[in-house]
């Protein structure tokens, strides 16, 4: 009967077993919420770079586009050809106005310069005037004299008198004519003074038409790849239009979009690894920078958490994270690309580290 009851009795081990596994089980769960990870993990993360949106700084008709789509390019080579023969015709004629104004500064420095001269020949013909009015003065005092003892005749008399008085005019017109010359200095240096002023105004409009003219040739302003062209040779353009996008391939990066709790131990300088999806491969990175505000922060309509119920949500920042240099298999990377960061924290104190420092440890 004993052997038949023990036979009977159901055996405890998978109930030991299933125990066990779930005591691991809970054990590994509260280890990975609870044990802090020197490595935070995040797929919200993708390659971005600061590309540059190719537009004119000048209106006219494209004449040549010298590049395709997907086409490396250096920088400064020329991307985009537009007509030139308006600004061509503009800076002709703002050179041939400042040749003209030219002139006009050399002729009123000439007017400057002989006025001095012309005053002192007015100066002279006074002086020559004045000398002769002396002796037309005697003449007369002469003359005079005899028409009293009746020696002289009165038409005599009358004549040297006439000639007196014609002296003295002539003399008040000469000294009025030195004093007109003498304020008419400051005239003409006014004058030049002005002409010079427009000279410079000619010269910056040339600069300026000369600016225009180099703006028909749309040139690379870095090294980078050809992306979204929408132009065509025959398209009339204007000034900021947009014509395609240069991306500079040489310079990208990745945003990866941490929870805020992620960012417990992380500073810039930490090293971070980089799965890229597309070609299953992995790369080297390095923490640039922690972003000043979440997502949320800067989107166009800010969230308003004073009004109505609140839920608490976990925002995420954008972590800066450039590539270590000197990796073949960057060059395969594509703006947008997906991608999967891992960044080793070292567990790093960084709330201690602060509150000794007088700097933003996790600003750049």
């Amino acid at each position: 009967m004993a052997s038949d009851d023990q036979k009977s009795s159901p055996a405890k081990w998978p109930f030991v077993v299933t125990g066990l596994i779930l005591v691991v089980f809970c054990g590994i769960i509260l280890a990975i919420i609870f044990v802090p990870n020197r490595r935070v993990w995040t797929n919200d993360a993708y390659v971005t770079a600061h590309y540059a949106t190719i537009a004119p700084r000048v209106s006219g008709q494209v004449t040549e586009v010298l590049v395709d789509d997907n086409q490396s390019v250096k920088a400064g080579q020329v991307m985009v050809r537009l007509d030139p023969r308006d600004y061509e015709t503009a800076l002709t004629r703002s050179r041939a106005q400042l040749a003209h104004d030219e002139a006009l500064v050399l002729d009123t420095q000439a007017a400057v310069e002989r006025q001095p001269s012309m005053i002192e020949e007015s100066q002279a013909e006074a002086a020559r005037i004045e000398a002769q009015l002396v002796y037309a003065r005697q003449n007369a005092q002469r003359y005079h004299n005899l028409a009293q003892t009746g020696a002289g005749s009165a038409q005599e008399r009358q004549l040297t008198d006439a000639s007196m008085h014609e002296m003295e005019a002539n003399l008040r017109s000469m000294k009025a004519r030195v004093v007109a010359a003498q304020a008419e200095i400051p005239i003409l240096k006014a004058r030049h003074e002005a002409a010079m002023r427009t000279l410079t105004i000619d010269h910056a409009v040339v600069r300026q038409d000369e600016l225009n003219l180099s703006y028909t040739e749309i040139r690379a302003p870095f090294d980078g790849m050809v992306g979204e062209k929408t132009v065509q040779a025959g398209n009339y353009v204007a000034p900021g239009a947009a014509m395609m996008a240069l991306v500079p391939m040489e310079q990208l990066w990745v945003m990866a979009n941490y929870r805020e709790l992620a960012l417990r131990h992380m500073r810039p300088g930490q090293h971070a690894r980089i799965h890229v999806d597309a070609y299953d491969m992995d790369l080297d990175g390095v923490v640039d920078s922690i972003p000043p505000a979440s997502g949320a922060a800067f989107a166009p309509i800010a969230p308003e958490n004073a009004t109505g119920n609140f839920t608490k949500i976990v925002q995420r920042l954008p972590v800066k994270i450039v590539l270590t240099p000197n990796q073949p298999l960057a060059k395969l990377l594509r703006m947008g690309f997906s991608v999967e960061t891992t960044v080793d924290t070292g567990l790093e104190n960084v709330v201690d580290e602060q509150s000794h420092s007088q700097t933003g440890i996790t600003a750049r």
